[in-house]
Protein backbone atom coordinates (compact mmCIF):
# COMPACT_ATOMS: atom_id res chain seq x y z
CA UNK A 1 0.00 0.00 0.00
CA UNK A 2 1.20 3.54 -0.68
CA UNK A 3 0.86 6.82 1.21
CA UNK A 4 -1.86 9.43 0.78
CA UNK A 5 0.42 12.02 -0.95
CA UNK A 6 1.40 9.39 -3.51
CA UNK A 7 -2.24 8.54 -4.12
CA UNK A 8 -2.96 12.26 -4.69
CA UNK A 9 -0.05 12.50 -7.17
CA UNK A 10 -1.33 9.45 -9.03
CA UNK A 11 -4.90 10.74 -9.30
CA UNK A 12 -3.67 14.20 -10.34
CA UNK A 13 -1.57 12.67 -13.10
CA UNK A 14 -4.48 10.64 -14.47
CA UNK A 15 -6.71 13.72 -14.53
CA UNK A 16 -3.92 15.73 -16.20
CA UNK A 17 -3.48 13.20 -19.02
CA UNK A 18 -7.23 12.88 -19.63
CA UNK A 19 -7.53 16.69 -19.76
CA UNK A 20 -4.59 17.02 -22.19
CA UNK A 21 -6.02 14.26 -24.37
CA UNK A 22 -9.44 15.90 -24.55
CA UNK A 23 -7.86 19.31 -25.22
CA UNK A 24 -5.65 17.96 -28.03
CA UNK A 25 -8.56 16.13 -29.61
CA UNK A 26 -10.82 19.17 -29.29
CA UNK A 27 -8.44 21.33 -31.34
CA UNK A 28 -10.06 20.21 -34.55
CA UNK A 29 -13.55 20.78 -33.19
CA UNK A 30 -13.20 24.40 -34.27
CA UNK A 31 -13.87 23.10 -37.76
CA UNK A 32 -17.49 22.55 -38.71
CA UNK A 33 -16.82 18.90 -39.58
CA UNK A 34 -14.38 16.31 -38.34
CA UNK A 35 -12.19 14.96 -41.14
CA UNK A 36 -11.44 11.24 -40.97
CA UNK A 37 -7.81 12.06 -41.89
CA UNK A 38 -7.68 14.40 -38.88
CA UNK A 39 -9.19 11.79 -36.57
CA UNK A 40 -7.29 8.68 -37.70
CA UNK A 41 -3.99 10.16 -38.98
CA UNK A 42 -3.73 13.50 -37.13
CA UNK A 43 -4.18 15.30 -40.48
CA UNK A 44 -0.72 14.01 -41.51
CA UNK A 45 0.97 16.78 -39.50
CA UNK A 46 3.21 14.81 -37.12
CA UNK A 47 6.91 15.70 -36.85
CA UNK A 48 9.76 13.29 -36.07
CA UNK A 49 10.15 13.91 -32.29
CA UNK A 50 6.48 13.25 -31.64
CA UNK A 51 6.48 10.21 -33.94
CA UNK A 52 9.51 8.70 -32.19
CA UNK A 53 8.13 9.28 -28.70
CA UNK A 54 4.70 7.98 -29.72
CA UNK A 55 6.20 4.83 -31.27
CA UNK A 56 8.09 4.18 -28.05
CA UNK A 57 5.07 4.86 -25.83
CA UNK A 58 2.81 2.61 -27.89
CA UNK A 59 5.38 -0.18 -27.64
CA UNK A 60 6.36 0.23 -23.99
CA UNK A 61 3.44 -0.35 -21.69
CA UNK A 62 2.95 -1.14 -18.04
CA UNK A 63 3.38 -4.73 -19.20
CA UNK A 64 6.98 -4.02 -20.20
CA UNK A 65 7.89 -2.33 -16.94
CA UNK A 66 6.43 -5.19 -14.92
CA UNK A 67 7.46 -8.13 -17.10
CA UNK A 68 10.94 -6.92 -18.09
CA UNK A 69 11.74 -6.39 -14.41
CA UNK A 70 10.40 -9.89 -13.77
CA UNK A 71 12.60 -11.30 -16.56
CA UNK A 72 15.59 -9.38 -15.19
CA UNK A 73 15.05 -11.10 -11.85
CA UNK A 74 14.47 -14.54 -13.39
CA UNK A 75 16.94 -14.67 -16.30
CA UNK A 76 19.03 -11.49 -16.14
CA UNK A 77 19.65 -9.38 -19.25
CA UNK A 78 18.49 -12.10 -21.67
CA UNK A 79 15.09 -10.64 -22.58
CA UNK A 80 16.77 -7.31 -23.25
CA UNK A 81 17.33 -8.81 -26.70
CA UNK A 82 13.72 -7.91 -27.49
CA UNK A 83 14.62 -4.26 -26.97
CA UNK A 84 17.97 -4.10 -28.78
CA UNK A 85 16.92 -6.34 -31.67
CA UNK A 86 13.99 -3.97 -32.19
CA UNK A 87 16.51 -1.28 -33.15
CA UNK A 88 17.61 -3.31 -36.18
CA UNK A 89 13.97 -3.72 -37.24
CA UNK A 90 13.27 0.00 -36.80
CA UNK A 91 16.13 0.66 -39.22
CA UNK A 92 14.41 -1.70 -41.70
CA UNK A 93 11.16 0.22 -41.15
CA UNK A 94 12.86 3.55 -41.86
CA UNK A 95 14.86 2.40 -44.88
CA UNK A 96 12.58 -0.02 -46.73
CA UNK A 97 8.96 0.08 -45.51
CA UNK A 98 8.15 3.73 -44.72
CA UNK A 99 8.91 5.04 -48.25
CA UNK A 100 6.24 2.75 -49.75
CA UNK A 101 3.71 3.53 -47.05
CA UNK A 102 4.14 7.30 -47.36
CA UNK A 103 4.40 7.46 -51.17
CA UNK A 104 1.37 5.25 -51.72
CA UNK A 105 -0.69 7.50 -49.42
CA UNK A 106 -2.34 4.61 -47.60
CA UNK A 107 -4.25 5.11 -44.36
CA UNK A 108 -3.85 1.53 -43.17
CA UNK A 109 -1.48 -1.38 -43.81
CA UNK A 110 -4.32 -3.63 -45.05
CA UNK A 111 -4.92 -0.90 -47.63
CA UNK A 112 -1.26 -1.31 -48.70
CA UNK A 113 -1.69 -5.08 -49.05
CA UNK A 114 -4.72 -4.58 -51.32
CA UNK A 115 -2.70 -2.31 -53.60
CA UNK A 116 0.21 -4.76 -53.69
CA UNK A 117 -1.84 -8.00 -53.77
CA UNK A 118 -5.67 -8.09 -53.62
CA UNK A 119 -8.77 -7.38 -51.51
CA UNK A 120 -8.71 -10.80 -49.81
CA UNK A 121 -5.28 -10.01 -48.34
CA UNK A 122 -6.55 -6.68 -47.10
CA UNK A 123 -9.58 -8.24 -45.39
CA UNK A 124 -7.54 -10.93 -43.68
CA UNK A 125 -4.84 -8.58 -42.41
CA UNK A 126 -7.49 -6.16 -41.09
CA UNK A 127 -9.09 -9.00 -39.13
CA UNK A 128 -5.76 -10.30 -37.79
CA UNK A 129 -4.65 -6.76 -36.88
CA UNK A 130 -7.82 -6.06 -34.89
CA UNK A 131 -7.61 -9.37 -33.03
CA UNK A 132 -3.91 -8.92 -32.24
CA UNK A 133 -4.47 -5.34 -31.06
CA UNK A 134 -7.17 -6.50 -28.64
CA UNK A 135 -5.11 -9.41 -27.27
CA UNK A 136 -1.53 -8.16 -27.41
CA UNK A 137 -1.77 -4.40 -27.00
CA UNK A 138 -4.82 -4.09 -24.76
CA UNK A 139 -5.62 -7.27 -22.83
CA UNK A 140 -2.04 -8.09 -21.79
CA UNK A 141 -1.49 -4.43 -20.81
CA UNK A 142 -4.66 -4.45 -18.73
CA UNK A 143 -3.48 -7.62 -16.99
CA UNK A 144 -0.12 -6.12 -16.05
CA UNK A 145 -1.73 -2.87 -14.93
CA UNK A 146 -4.33 -4.70 -12.86
CA UNK A 147 -1.66 -6.69 -11.03
CA UNK A 148 0.27 -3.50 -10.22
CA UNK A 149 -2.72 -1.49 -9.04
CA UNK A 150 -4.04 -4.35 -6.92
CA UNK A 151 -0.65 -4.72 -5.24
CA UNK A 152 -0.18 -1.01 -4.60
CA UNK A 153 -3.70 0.17 -3.78
CA UNK A 154 -5.40 -3.04 -2.66
CA UNK A 155 -8.14 -2.38 -5.22
CA UNK A 156 -9.72 -5.33 -6.99
CA UNK A 157 -7.90 -5.90 -10.28
CA UNK A 158 -11.01 -5.76 -12.44
CA UNK A 159 -12.32 -2.62 -10.75
CA UNK A 160 -9.09 -0.71 -11.38
CA UNK A 161 -8.92 -1.97 -14.97
CA UNK A 162 -12.47 -0.82 -15.74
CA UNK A 163 -11.74 2.68 -14.36
CA UNK A 164 -8.51 3.03 -16.37
CA UNK A 165 -10.28 1.66 -19.47
CA UNK A 166 -13.05 4.22 -19.14
CA UNK A 167 -10.69 7.17 -18.69
CA UNK A 168 -8.30 6.13 -21.48
CA UNK A 169 -11.16 5.34 -23.79
CA UNK A 170 -12.70 8.75 -23.11
CA UNK A 171 -9.94 10.88 -24.63
CA UNK A 172 -8.90 8.29 -27.22
CA UNK A 173 -12.36 7.70 -28.65
CA UNK A 174 -13.21 11.41 -28.64
CA UNK A 175 -9.86 12.85 -29.71
CA UNK A 176 -8.45 10.39 -32.27
CA UNK A 177 -4.78 10.03 -33.22
CA UNK A 178 -3.87 13.64 -32.38
CA UNK A 179 -4.98 13.15 -28.78
CA UNK A 180 -3.20 9.79 -28.64
CA UNK A 181 0.14 11.07 -29.95
CA UNK A 182 0.17 14.22 -27.79
CA UNK A 183 -0.53 12.24 -24.62
CA UNK A 184 1.91 9.49 -25.67
CA UNK A 185 4.70 12.03 -26.04
CA UNK A 186 4.12 13.25 -22.47
CA UNK A 187 3.75 9.72 -21.16
CA UNK A 188 7.01 8.58 -22.76
CA UNK A 189 8.89 11.25 -20.82
CA UNK A 190 7.11 10.39 -17.55
CA UNK A 191 7.66 6.66 -18.10
CA UNK A 192 11.39 7.05 -18.76
CA UNK A 193 11.75 9.40 -15.78
CA UNK A 194 10.05 6.92 -13.49
CA UNK A 195 12.17 4.03 -14.75
CA UNK A 196 15.37 6.04 -14.20
CA UNK A 197 14.29 6.86 -10.63
CA UNK A 198 13.78 3.24 -9.59
CA UNK A 199 16.99 2.19 -11.35
CA UNK A 200 18.89 4.85 -9.40
CA UNK A 201 17.55 3.75 -6.00
CA UNK A 202 18.12 0.07 -6.75
CA UNK A 203 21.67 0.74 -7.92
CA UNK A 204 22.34 2.94 -4.88
CA UNK A 205 21.18 0.09 -2.63
CA UNK A 206 23.42 -2.47 -4.41
CA UNK A 207 26.41 -0.14 -4.10
CA UNK A 208 28.63 -0.96 -7.06
CA UNK A 209 29.20 -3.21 -10.07
CA UNK A 210 31.69 -5.27 -8.06
CA UNK A 211 29.10 -5.88 -5.32
CA UNK A 212 26.59 -7.03 -7.91
CA UNK A 213 28.97 -9.41 -9.67
CA UNK A 214 30.11 -10.83 -6.33
CA UNK A 215 26.55 -11.72 -5.33
CA UNK A 216 25.89 -13.22 -8.77
CA UNK A 217 29.08 -15.28 -8.50
CA UNK A 218 28.08 -16.58 -5.05
CA UNK A 219 24.75 -17.76 -6.51
CA UNK A 220 26.29 -19.21 -9.68
CA UNK A 221 24.36 -16.64 -11.71
CA UNK A 222 27.01 -14.73 -13.64
CA UNK A 223 25.28 -15.85 -16.85
CA UNK A 224 22.55 -13.32 -15.99
CA UNK A 225 24.89 -10.63 -17.36
CA UNK A 226 25.06 -12.32 -20.78
CA UNK A 227 22.79 -11.25 -23.66
CA UNK A 228 23.95 -14.04 -25.99
CA UNK A 229 23.47 -17.57 -24.69
CA UNK A 230 24.89 -20.76 -26.27
CA UNK A 231 22.81 -23.04 -28.50
CA UNK A 232 20.80 -25.42 -26.34
CA UNK A 233 20.49 -22.95 -23.45
CA UNK A 234 17.61 -24.03 -21.13
CA UNK A 235 15.94 -20.64 -21.55
CA UNK A 236 15.21 -21.42 -25.21
CA UNK A 237 16.71 -18.03 -26.05
CA UNK A 238 20.10 -18.99 -27.49
CA UNK A 239 21.87 -16.50 -29.77
CA UNK A 240 20.68 -18.58 -32.73
CA UNK A 241 17.04 -18.48 -31.61
CA UNK A 242 17.27 -14.71 -31.07
CA UNK A 243 18.85 -13.92 -34.44
CA UNK A 244 16.58 -16.29 -36.40
CA UNK A 245 13.33 -15.86 -34.49
CA UNK A 246 13.22 -12.22 -33.45
CA UNK A 247 13.20 -10.73 -36.99
CA UNK A 248 10.03 -12.72 -37.70
CA UNK A 249 8.32 -11.27 -34.64
CA UNK A 250 9.90 -7.85 -34.99
CA UNK A 251 9.12 -7.20 -38.65
CA UNK A 252 5.46 -8.00 -38.03
CA UNK A 253 5.34 -5.88 -34.89
CA UNK A 254 7.31 -2.82 -36.05
CA UNK A 255 6.77 -2.85 -39.83
CA UNK A 256 3.41 -4.52 -40.44
CA UNK A 257 1.27 -3.88 -37.35
CA UNK A 258 -1.21 -1.04 -37.74
CA UNK A 259 -1.07 -0.08 -34.05
CA UNK A 260 2.64 0.74 -34.32
CA UNK A 261 3.02 1.97 -37.90
CA UNK A 262 0.03 4.31 -37.71
CA UNK A 263 2.24 6.91 -36.00
CA UNK A 264 4.51 6.97 -39.06
CA UNK A 265 1.51 7.11 -41.41
CA UNK A 266 0.51 10.38 -39.71
CA UNK A 267 3.88 12.02 -40.56
CA UNK A 268 3.92 15.27 -42.51
CA UNK A 269 6.40 13.75 -45.01
CA UNK A 270 8.73 10.81 -45.63
CA UNK A 271 11.75 12.39 -43.91
CA UNK A 272 9.85 13.02 -40.68
CA UNK A 273 8.51 9.46 -40.74
CA UNK A 274 11.98 8.00 -41.24
CA UNK A 275 13.62 10.23 -38.63
CA UNK A 276 10.83 9.44 -36.16
CA UNK A 277 11.35 5.69 -36.53
CA UNK A 278 15.12 6.04 -36.07
CA UNK A 279 14.64 8.37 -33.09
CA UNK A 280 12.56 5.61 -31.52
CA UNK A 281 15.50 3.26 -32.26
CA UNK A 282 17.79 5.42 -30.13
CA UNK A 283 15.26 5.43 -27.29
CA UNK A 284 14.92 1.61 -27.50
CA UNK A 285 18.52 1.27 -26.32
CA UNK A 286 17.45 2.52 -22.87
CA UNK A 287 14.98 -0.21 -21.71
CA UNK A 288 17.71 -2.76 -21.05
CA UNK A 289 19.28 -0.39 -18.53
CA UNK A 290 16.14 1.10 -16.97
CA UNK A 291 13.59 -1.76 -17.27
CA UNK A 292 15.59 -5.03 -17.26
CA UNK A 293 18.54 -4.07 -15.03
CA UNK A 294 16.26 -3.07 -12.09
CA UNK A 295 14.96 -6.65 -12.04
CA UNK A 296 18.53 -7.98 -11.99
CA UNK A 297 19.36 -5.56 -9.17
CA UNK A 298 16.29 -6.84 -7.29
CA UNK A 299 17.71 -10.37 -7.60
CA UNK A 300 21.00 -9.16 -6.10
CA UNK A 301 19.23 -7.30 -3.29
CA UNK A 302 17.04 -10.32 -2.53
CA UNK A 303 20.08 -12.58 -2.18
CA UNK A 304 21.76 -9.90 -0.05
CA UNK A 305 18.74 -9.83 2.31
CA UNK A 306 18.13 -6.19 1.36
CA UNK A 307 14.76 -6.79 -0.31
CA UNK A 308 11.85 -8.57 1.36
CA UNK A 309 9.95 -10.78 -1.10
CA UNK A 310 7.99 -12.77 1.49
CA UNK A 311 4.70 -11.39 0.16
CA UNK A 312 5.48 -12.98 -3.23
CA UNK A 313 5.98 -16.46 -1.82
CA UNK A 314 3.47 -19.12 -2.81
CA UNK A 315 3.06 -22.66 -1.55
CA UNK A 316 2.48 -25.27 -4.22
CA UNK A 317 0.30 -28.38 -4.07
CA UNK A 318 3.26 -30.51 -2.98
CA UNK A 319 4.21 -28.03 -0.25
CA UNK A 320 7.13 -26.41 -2.10
CA UNK A 321 7.57 -22.66 -1.67
CA UNK A 322 8.09 -20.61 -4.84
CA UNK A 323 8.27 -16.92 -5.75
CA UNK A 324 5.57 -15.38 -7.92
CA UNK A 325 7.93 -12.87 -9.51
CA UNK A 326 5.20 -10.97 -11.39
CA UNK A 327 5.09 -8.52 -8.48
CA UNK A 328 8.84 -7.74 -8.34
CA UNK A 329 8.50 -4.23 -9.81
CA UNK A 330 5.78 -3.08 -7.43
CA UNK A 331 7.67 -4.39 -4.40
CA UNK A 332 10.75 -2.49 -5.53
CA UNK A 333 8.66 0.68 -5.72
CA UNK A 334 7.27 0.30 -2.21
CA UNK A 335 10.52 -0.83 -0.56
CA UNK A 336 13.22 1.17 -2.34
CA UNK A 337 11.60 4.50 -3.26
CA UNK A 338 10.81 7.16 -0.62
CA UNK A 339 7.24 8.51 -0.22
CA UNK A 340 6.44 11.29 -2.66
CA UNK A 341 8.44 9.70 -5.44
CA UNK A 342 6.30 6.57 -5.30
CA UNK A 343 3.45 8.56 -6.85
CA UNK A 344 5.69 9.47 -9.79
CA UNK A 345 6.58 5.80 -10.26
CA UNK A 346 2.91 4.82 -10.24
CA UNK A 347 2.26 7.61 -12.75
CA UNK A 348 4.99 6.11 -14.95
CA UNK A 349 3.33 2.70 -14.78
CA UNK A 350 -0.02 4.23 -15.66
CA UNK A 351 1.65 6.14 -18.50
CA UNK A 352 2.77 2.90 -20.04
CA UNK A 353 -0.62 1.30 -19.55
CA UNK A 354 -2.70 4.18 -20.88
CA UNK A 355 -0.45 4.99 -23.85
CA UNK A 356 -0.45 1.48 -25.26
CA UNK A 357 -4.19 1.06 -24.80
CA UNK A 358 -4.83 4.45 -26.41
CA UNK A 359 -2.66 3.58 -29.40
CA UNK A 360 -4.35 0.22 -29.88
CA UNK A 361 -7.85 1.70 -29.63
CA UNK A 362 -7.08 4.28 -32.30
CA UNK A 363 -5.65 1.55 -34.51
CA UNK A 364 -8.76 -0.60 -34.10
CA UNK A 365 -10.97 2.38 -34.88
CA UNK A 366 -8.97 3.09 -38.05
CA UNK A 367 -8.98 -0.52 -39.27
CA UNK A 368 -12.67 -0.99 -38.59
CA UNK A 369 -13.66 2.23 -40.35
CA UNK A 370 -11.40 2.11 -43.42
CA UNK A 371 -10.94 -1.61 -43.98
CA UNK A 372 -14.29 -3.02 -42.91
CA UNK A 373 -17.08 -0.44 -42.65
CA UNK A 374 -16.13 1.59 -45.71
CA UNK A 375 -15.74 -1.60 -47.75
CA UNK A 376 -19.36 -2.49 -46.99
CA UNK A 377 -20.60 1.09 -47.51
CA UNK A 378 -18.19 2.88 -49.92
CA UNK A 379 -20.17 6.13 -49.89
CA UNK A 380 -19.95 6.53 -46.12
CA UNK A 381 -19.33 10.11 -44.99
CA UNK A 382 -16.38 11.13 -42.82
CA UNK A 383 -18.75 11.67 -39.91
CA UNK A 384 -20.09 8.13 -40.16
CA UNK A 385 -16.56 6.72 -40.45
CA UNK A 386 -15.51 8.44 -37.24
CA UNK A 387 -18.66 7.21 -35.47
CA UNK A 388 -17.99 3.62 -36.60
CA UNK A 389 -14.43 3.90 -35.34
CA UNK A 390 -15.53 5.16 -31.96
CA UNK A 391 -18.06 2.35 -31.51
CA UNK A 392 -15.53 -0.30 -32.50
CA UNK A 393 -12.98 1.06 -29.99
CA UNK A 394 -15.56 0.87 -27.20
CA UNK A 395 -16.50 -2.72 -28.08
CA UNK A 396 -12.81 -3.69 -28.22
CA UNK A 397 -12.31 -2.38 -24.67
CA UNK A 398 -15.09 -4.58 -23.32
CA UNK A 399 -13.92 -7.67 -25.21
CA UNK A 400 -10.31 -7.28 -24.04
CA UNK A 401 -11.41 -7.21 -20.39
CA UNK A 402 -13.25 -10.51 -20.94
CA UNK A 403 -9.97 -12.15 -22.05
CA UNK A 404 -8.08 -11.39 -18.83
CA UNK A 405 -8.81 -14.64 -16.91
CA UNK A 406 -7.46 -16.71 -19.82
CA UNK A 407 -4.25 -14.69 -20.30
CA UNK A 408 -3.54 -14.58 -16.56
CA UNK A 409 -2.58 -18.26 -16.73
CA UNK A 410 0.87 -17.39 -18.13
CA UNK A 411 3.60 -17.52 -15.49
CA UNK A 412 5.58 -14.79 -17.29
CA UNK A 413 3.55 -12.06 -18.99
CA UNK A 414 6.41 -11.10 -21.30
CA UNK A 415 6.91 -14.65 -22.52
CA UNK A 416 3.15 -15.00 -22.85
CA UNK A 417 2.79 -12.02 -25.16
CA UNK A 418 5.73 -13.09 -27.32
CA UNK A 419 4.46 -16.67 -27.44
CA UNK A 420 1.20 -15.36 -28.95
CA UNK A 421 3.07 -13.13 -31.42
CA UNK A 422 5.30 -16.03 -32.49
CA UNK A 423 2.26 -17.87 -33.86
CA UNK A 424 0.57 -14.82 -35.44
CA UNK A 425 3.53 -13.09 -37.08
CA UNK A 426 5.09 -15.58 -39.58
CA UNK A 427 2.58 -15.38 -42.46
CA UNK A 428 2.23 -11.59 -42.18
CA UNK A 429 6.00 -11.05 -42.06
CA UNK A 430 6.36 -13.35 -45.07
CA UNK A 431 3.86 -11.60 -47.36
CA UNK A 432 5.19 -8.14 -46.48
CA UNK A 433 8.85 -9.05 -47.02
CA UNK A 434 8.28 -10.91 -50.29
CA UNK A 435 5.81 -8.27 -51.37
CA UNK A 436 8.26 -5.38 -51.25
CA UNK A 437 11.45 -7.26 -52.21
CA UNK A 438 10.30 -9.85 -54.79
CA UNK A 439 8.65 -8.86 -58.04
CA UNK A 440 7.17 -12.35 -58.60
CA UNK A 441 5.20 -12.51 -55.35
CA UNK A 442 1.65 -12.98 -56.61
CA UNK A 443 -1.69 -12.03 -55.11
CA UNK A 444 -3.01 -15.61 -54.96
CA UNK A 445 0.18 -16.80 -53.26
CA UNK A 446 -0.06 -14.07 -50.61
CA UNK A 447 -3.76 -14.77 -50.05
CA UNK A 448 -3.27 -18.49 -49.41
CA UNK A 449 -0.11 -17.91 -47.39
CA UNK A 450 -2.03 -15.61 -45.05
CA UNK A 451 -4.93 -18.07 -44.74
CA UNK A 452 -2.98 -21.32 -44.43
CA UNK A 453 -0.11 -19.77 -42.47
CA UNK A 454 -2.50 -18.30 -39.90
CA UNK A 455 -4.37 -21.61 -39.61
CA UNK A 456 -1.08 -23.46 -39.16
CA UNK A 457 0.10 -21.02 -36.48
CA UNK A 458 -3.20 -21.35 -34.60
CA UNK A 459 -3.09 -25.15 -34.81
CA UNK A 460 0.49 -25.31 -33.53
CA UNK A 461 -0.39 -22.93 -30.68
CA UNK A 462 -3.32 -25.12 -29.60
CA UNK A 463 -1.23 -28.31 -29.77
CA UNK A 464 1.53 -26.66 -27.71
CA UNK A 465 -0.94 -25.72 -24.99
CA UNK A 466 -2.86 -29.00 -24.93
CA UNK A 467 0.20 -31.25 -25.25
CA UNK A 468 3.17 -29.35 -23.79
CA UNK A 469 5.25 -32.55 -23.58
CA UNK A 470 4.91 -33.26 -27.32
CA UNK A 471 7.65 -32.63 -29.91
CA UNK A 472 6.01 -29.35 -30.93
CA UNK A 473 5.54 -28.31 -27.32
CA UNK A 474 9.26 -28.66 -26.64
CA UNK A 475 10.28 -26.20 -29.40
CA UNK A 476 11.14 -22.72 -27.99
CA UNK A 477 8.70 -20.09 -29.26
CA UNK A 478 11.46 -18.08 -30.98
CA UNK A 479 12.55 -21.08 -33.05
CA UNK A 480 8.92 -21.97 -33.68
CA UNK A 481 8.40 -18.50 -35.16
CA UNK A 482 11.33 -19.09 -37.51
CA UNK A 483 10.12 -22.56 -38.55
CA UNK A 484 6.61 -21.28 -39.26
CA UNK A 485 8.09 -18.37 -41.24
CA UNK A 486 10.23 -20.77 -43.31
CA UNK A 487 7.12 -22.84 -44.12
CA UNK A 488 5.25 -19.67 -45.14
CA UNK A 489 8.10 -18.50 -47.41
CA UNK A 490 8.26 -21.93 -49.06
CA UNK A 491 4.49 -21.85 -49.48
CA UNK A 492 4.36 -18.38 -51.05
CA UNK A 493 7.32 -18.93 -53.36
CA UNK A 494 5.84 -22.25 -54.60
CA UNK A 495 2.37 -20.75 -55.09
CA UNK A 496 3.84 -17.74 -56.89
CA UNK A 497 5.24 -20.07 -59.55
CA UNK A 498 1.99 -22.06 -59.75
CA UNK A 499 -0.10 -18.86 -59.93
CA UNK A 500 2.20 -16.30 -61.63
CA UNK A 501 1.90 -12.65 -60.69
CA UNK A 502 -0.21 -10.31 -62.82
CA UNK A 503 0.82 -6.81 -61.82
CA UNK A 504 -1.59 -3.89 -62.03
CA UNK A 505 -0.42 -0.35 -62.69
CA UNK A 506 -0.53 0.16 -58.92
CA UNK A 507 1.13 -3.05 -57.69
CA UNK A 508 3.92 -2.71 -60.27
CA UNK A 509 5.17 0.33 -58.33
CA UNK A 510 5.01 -1.27 -54.88
CA UNK A 511 8.14 -3.38 -54.79
CA UNK A 512 11.80 -2.43 -54.81
CA UNK A 513 13.58 -3.16 -58.08
CA UNK A 514 16.82 -3.66 -56.13
CA UNK A 515 18.00 -3.68 -52.53
CA UNK A 516 19.75 -0.31 -53.03
CA UNK A 517 16.82 1.52 -54.62
CA UNK A 518 15.28 2.78 -51.34
CA UNK A 519 18.66 4.20 -50.31
CA UNK A 520 18.79 6.53 -53.32
CA UNK A 521 16.50 9.04 -51.63
CA UNK A 522 18.65 12.00 -50.58
CA UNK A 523 16.96 12.79 -47.26
CA UNK A 524 17.87 15.65 -44.96
CA UNK A 525 21.38 17.06 -44.95
CA UNK A 526 23.69 16.74 -41.95
CA UNK A 527 23.46 14.37 -39.00
CA UNK A 528 19.67 14.16 -39.32
CA UNK A 529 20.04 12.21 -42.56
CA UNK A 530 18.41 8.79 -42.27
CA UNK A 531 21.52 7.01 -43.61
CA UNK A 532 23.82 8.62 -41.05
CA UNK A 533 21.38 7.93 -38.20
CA UNK A 534 21.11 4.29 -39.29
CA UNK A 535 24.89 3.83 -39.34
CA UNK A 536 25.23 5.42 -35.87
CA UNK A 537 22.58 3.07 -34.50
CA UNK A 538 24.27 0.02 -36.02
CA UNK A 539 27.62 1.00 -34.52
CA UNK A 540 26.14 1.56 -31.06
CA UNK A 541 24.36 -1.82 -31.13
CA UNK A 542 27.51 -3.61 -32.28
CA UNK A 543 29.49 -2.17 -29.36
CA UNK A 544 26.75 -2.98 -26.83
CA UNK A 545 26.40 -6.57 -27.97
CA UNK A 546 30.17 -6.99 -27.81
CA UNK A 547 30.25 -5.68 -24.22
CA UNK A 548 27.31 -7.80 -23.01
CA UNK A 549 27.95 -10.86 -25.17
Amino acid sequence: MISTPDIIITIAYILFIVTIGLWAGAGKKKKKTTSSKDYFLAGKTLRWPMIGLALFATNISCLHLVSLAQSGFDTGLLNGNFEWMAVFVLILLALFFIPFYIRSGVSTLPDFLERRYNKACRDWLALISIISAIIIHIAFSFLAGGIVLETLFGVNMYTSIIVIAALTGLYTIIGGLKAVVVTESIQSIVLITGAVIITFFAWHKVGSWDNMTEVLKQNNSLDKLSMLRPVGDPSGMSWLAVFLGYPVLGIWYWCADQTIVQRALGARDENHARAGALFCGFIKILPVFIFVVPGLLAYVLYHSNALDLSSLQQTGVNGDTTLNTKGIYTLMITQLVPPGLVGILVAALLSGLMSQIAGALNSIATLTSYDLYKRIKPQTSDKKLVQAGRWSAGIALVFSICLLPLLNQYQSLFEGINDVIAHIAPPVTCVFLLGIFWEKASAISAQYTLWLGSALGAAVYVVNKLFPESVLGSVPFMMMAFYLFAVCVLMQVTLSYIFPVKHTGQSGKLYWKSFWEPLQSKGWSGIGNYKILSIILLLILTVLYFIFR
